[in-house]
């Protein structure tokens, strides 16, 4: 029976249902309910904007789009970004997507933190940021109806949403702190890691290897 909440229907598809599996077996309930209501998110926004994404591409970019913050995908440390982009482009290329659509998804979940530029971009891309912004900031809500996100938080509960997902980002980059540099990363660091003091451009141009 397909799956319809808030309108929008869920992609029926083989590799929907095994990124469905996989993200609800190695991340936790947070991150499951948050990406899944970021699809949902997305797909109305994208809606509302004029945008016509592929609900398939869309689909696997919002479920992993913070795998990385859980796994470590990659045997480099790296923004937890491109983990999660690295792993979601090997699971479309390990089920024969092309390599333009695997580059799709890379993008979207590679730039989802990244403030102003998803959304000058292709329609999967400006989509999953639109989801991801409504979930996590709650912009964009105004253009949705109430029915509509009740259905989807009622489907996908929030349950303490703000302070669970603030410590999600503590926990997966904590350990990996460089990584956040020139991102909204640092932010959750600074805030909440004790002695961690971002790193600035400032500080990267004056202690240059150049004498002037």
């Amino acid at each position: 029976m397909t799956e319809i909440i808030a309108g929008v229907e869920i992609p029926e598809t083989e590799a929907a249902a095994e990124a469905t599996r996989v993200i609800r077996e190695t991340t936790n309930p947070l991150l499951f309910h948050h990406s899944r209501r970021v699809f949902l998110f997305s797909t109305l926004q994208a809606r509302e904007l004029g945008l016509q994404p592929d609900p398939e591409l869309l689909y696997v970019s919002a479920l992993f789009h913070d795998s990385g913050l859980l796994t470590p995908y990659s045997a480099v440390e790296q923004r937890f970004e491109l983990d999660g982009a690295d792993h979601a482009r090997k699971f479309l290329l390990d089920r024969g997507f092309s390599d333009a659509a695997a580059e799709v998804v890379w993008t979207a979940i590679a730039l989802h933190t990244t403030p102003g530029i998803p959304g000058r971009m292709g329609d999967e891309v400006a989509a999953t940021n639109f989801g991801v912004l409504t979930d996590v900031l709650g912009l964009g809500l105004d253009r949705l109806s109430a029915d509509q996100v009740e259905e989807i938080t009622a489907a996908h509960p929030r349950g303490d949403f703000k302070n669970e997902f603030l410590q999600a980002f503590v926990d997966g980059l904590s350990h990996r702190p460089d990584t956040t540099y020139g991102t909204v990363n640092a932010d959750v660091l600074e805030h909440f890691v004790p002695g961690f003091r971002r790193t600035s451009m400032v500080d990267r141009i004056t202690g240059s290897a150049w004498p002037t």
